[in-house]
C-alpha cells in the first residue's frame, strides 16, 4: 500500500517549528507522505515544502492588504497540489486568517481538516469558533481553558499540552555561553527578542534600541540579539551607533535566554520559551496605528501577552502599541535589573504558567491523535 498523502501547513516560523516535530513524530508511526507550506525545519524533517510561509508570513489587517496576490498565490497552490495528491486530511497549524479559509477551500476536494495549535479565538473573535466547528475534523488544543472553548462550540476536541514543554532547553552554562560570545558573566546581560518577521523588526528595533541606549547610561550591561538562523544581520544591526554595542546571535536562542538576567520580548511564541527558560522579561508589541485602531473592538481580553494569559493575571509587564515606548521599556528592565525581589516574584509568576501548559510529551500525543484517525482511515478503504 503506498504511503497516505497529508497535506501539513504553517504560515511563521514558529508554526514551521511545531509542524516540522509533528511531522518527524507521525513518520514514526505511520507511512505518510507529507507536502504543504511550510519552512526550513519542515524541509529538514522530510516535508515536501511546495510553498515557503515567507510568502505569506504577515501580521496585521493592514499589513494584509499589500500581501493579498502572494496570499492568493499560495491558496491556490496549496488546493491544486491537494487536488492532485488527494490527501484525506489537512494538517493545519495556527495562522487562522489563512488556514481557515484554507479548510474551506479544501472540503469541497474531499480533505477534511485538523487543527494543530488551535487559533486564539478565545482571545479575540471568539464568535469565529463556529467556523471551526464547521469546517475541522478535531482539534488539538495546547491550553487547558481552549478546550472547554473549544469544545462548547460543538467542535470535536483534545487537550494535548503545549509542545515547548520539554523541548526548550539550553545547551550551554552561561559561563560557557560568555566564553564563546567574548562576554562577561559578572556583567548583567539583557536579551532582546524583537520577532521574526519584517513588519515586527520595522516597528520594534528602533524604540528597543532607544531603550537599551537608556539602559546603558543607567546601568552598565551587555545586549544580545537572538536571531533566527539566516537572519538578516545587517537589517538587525541598521541603525546602530557605536556607543551602543548590540550582539547579534544567530540560531541559540535558549542558550541566549538562558543567560539573560532580564529579556525584551516580541509578544509571541518566544514568551513561552522565555517562561520555560525561567526568565524575567518585558513584553512589548506594536502593529500600525490603522491597524491597532481596526483591531481593538475584536480583542476579548485584559491582557495581549501568552504569558498573562495563560496565568489568567499579569505576571509580567506588557508594553503594547502607545505604552511601547523607550522609557517604559528601559524602566522595566531596569526595574528587573536593579530589585532582586522584582526579578523573584516574576519567576514565582513564571513557575505557575509552568504549571498551566502540562506535561511533556504535547508532540507525541498530536502524532497518536492523528495515527488514530489515519488508521480508521485505512480501515474504510
Amino acid at each position: 500500500m503506498p504511503p497516505i498523502p497529508l497535506l501539513i501547513s504553517a504560515g511563521e516560523a514558529s508554526g514551521d517549528m511545531y509542524a516540522a516535530r509533528l511531522a518527524t513524530a507521525l513518520q514514526k508511526r505511520t507511512d505518510v507522505s507529507l507536502f504543504g507550506m511550510g519552512g526550513p525545519q519542515m524541509r529538514a524533517a522530510g516535508v515536501d515544502v511546495i510553498t515557503d510561509y515567507s510568502e505569506v508570513s504577515v501580521v496585521g489587517i493592514t499589513e494584509i492588504l499589500s500581501h493579498l496576490p502572494s496570499l492568493i498565490r499560495a491558496m491556490r497552490r496549496l488546493v491544486s497540489e491537494a487536488e492532485r495528491r488527494k490527501p484525506p486530511f489537512a494538517i493545519l497549524t495556527d495562522f487562522p486568517g489563512f488556514h481557515l479559509r484554507l479548510a474551506r477551500k479544501l472540503r469541497p476536494h474531499g480533505v477534511r481538516s485538523i487543527y494543530y495549535i488551535c487559533p486564539q479565538f478565545w482571545a479575540w473573535r471568539p464568535w469565529r469558533v463556529r467556523v471551526v466547528r464547521r469546517r475541522f475534523a478535531q482539534a488539538l488544543c495546547i491550553f487547558p481553558f481552549e478546550e472547554a472553548f473549544f469544545s462548547g462550540a460543538g467542535v470535536p476536541t483534545k487537550f494535548i499540552g503545549h509542545p515547548l514543554v520539554g523541548a526548550v532547553q539550553a545547551t550551554q552554562t552561561r559561563e560557557e555561553f560568555c566564553r564563546q560570545h567574548n562576554l562577561d558573566p559578572a556583567q548583567p546581560i539583557v536579551a532582546i527578542l524583537p520577532g521574526s518577521r519584517h513588519a515586527e523588526l520595522a516597528q520594534h528595533m528602533p524604540v528597543i534600541r532607544e531603550a537599551c541606549q537608556r539602559i546603558q547610561e543607567q546601568r552598565p550591561a551587555q545586549f544580545v540579539l537572538a536571531a533566527a538562523a539566516h537572519s538578516n544581520v545587517n537589517d538587525l544591526q541598521a541603525g546602530s551607533d557605536d556607543t551602543l554595542k548590540v550582539r547579534v546571535v544567530e540560531n541559540q536562542t535558549y542558550n541566549v535566554l538562558a543567560a539573560a538576567d532580564a529579556a525584551i520580548v516580541s509578544s509571541g511564541t518566544a514568551t513561552v520559551e522565555a517562561a520555560l527558560l525561567n526568565v524575567p522579561m518585558v513584553v512589548v508589541y506594536r502593529v500600525t496605528p490603522l491597524t491597532a485602531v481596526l483591531a481593538k473592538p475584536l480583542v476579548r481580553t485584559s491582557y495581549f501577552s501568552m504569558v498573562n494569559l495563560i496565568a489568567e493575571r499579569r505576571v509580567v509587564p506588557e508594553l503594547i502599541q502607545k505604552d511601547f515606548t523607550p522609557a517604559k521599556v528601559a524602566e522595566e528592565v531596569l526595574r528587573l535589573l536593579n530589585n532582586p525581589r522584582a526579578r523573584e516574584e516574576l519567576r514565582e509568576g513564571l513557575a505557575d504558567v509552568r504549571k498551566r501548559l502540562g506535561p511533556p510529551g504535547a508532540v507525541d500525543r498530536a502524532a497518536d491523535a492523528i495515527a488514530a484517525i489515519l488508521s480508521g482511515v485505512a480501515g474504510n478503504t
